[in-house]
């Protein structure tokens, strides 16, 4: 048991979703996992273990934000054994060639956040990059399963604002930028302190350019399409930890 997650030892698998909402990881343990027990209520950031096709699979909500992403992917990795983190979220759109509920993953995470500038003490500027095996087999899982024109693969936005008017949002999107969101840098900075494996994959949720959005319960129950190739990515991923 750590200070934020209040699972024993052995509880939690070597693969774990990790969606921003608990109740998104709540979602998936009710309508994909089988022989669920629920190892985590602290603060109610509900995490469950249960099997997929056969295989142990966790899911862990992180809240938002790349603090407390960052503290439950240090004590996952940490305390509990996890090999490889799969953050499944939103994320707001930045260029036109991607529409929403459009799939994107995160090659690298640029970010605003000082937590990275500080990791370095100033010395650099990291490049927050995801796991080659783990983007490599979930591209091709999507490619499966969905059109390849919904599928994006690049740089995105790990913002430490939400609401944030002073952000040069087109400016990044013309460097390639295709997405933003608020957890993807922190995870992956924390997988590469602890040489483990880590990935970002976001369903488009809105357009910062043409104003689309879905609502909050689409974004919570309705993103079925990115949780299935996770869980499949997982399911492939596991024999190679």
């Amino acid at each position: 048991m750590t200070v934020h997650i209040g699972a024993k030892a052995g509880d939690i698998a070597k693969v774990v979703l990790f969606p921003g909402d608990p109740l998104r990881a709540k979602y998936i343990a009710d309508n994909y996992l089988e022989d669920v027990t629920q190892y985590n209520t602290i603060r109610n950031m509900f995490g469950y273990t249960g099997t997929y096709q056969g295989v142990r699979i966790s899911v862990q909500g992180s809240g938002m934000g790349i603090p407390s992403a960052m503290i439950y992917a240090e004590e996952l990795y940490t305390e509990y054994g996890v090999e490889l983190i799969m953050r499944i979220g939103s994320a707001g759109a930045m260029k036109s060639e991607v529409k929403v509920r459009d799939l994107v993953f995160g090659q690298g995470a640029t970010t605003d956040s000082g937590i990275l500038h500080h990791i370095f003490e100033g010395q650099v500027h990291y490049s927050a990059i995801a796991s080659f095996d783990a983007l490599d087999a979930a591209y091709h899982i999507a490619t499966e399963v969905m059109n390849s024109e919904k599928i994006h693969v690049g740089n995105i936005l790990s913002s430490d604002r939400f609401y944030n008017e002073e952000m040069d949002k087109a400016k990044l999107a013309r460097y390639g930028v295709l997405a933003v969101e608020m957890e993807a840098a922190g995870l992956y900075a924390v997988a590469a302190k602890h040489n483990k494996r880590a990935l970002a994959m976001c369903t488009i949720s809105d357009h910062l350019i043409t104003g689309e959005e879905t609502t909050a319960e689409e974004r919570q129950n309705s993103f079925t399409e990115m949780m299935e190739i996770a869980l499949k990515t997982a399911v492939k991923m596991n024999d190679q930890l």
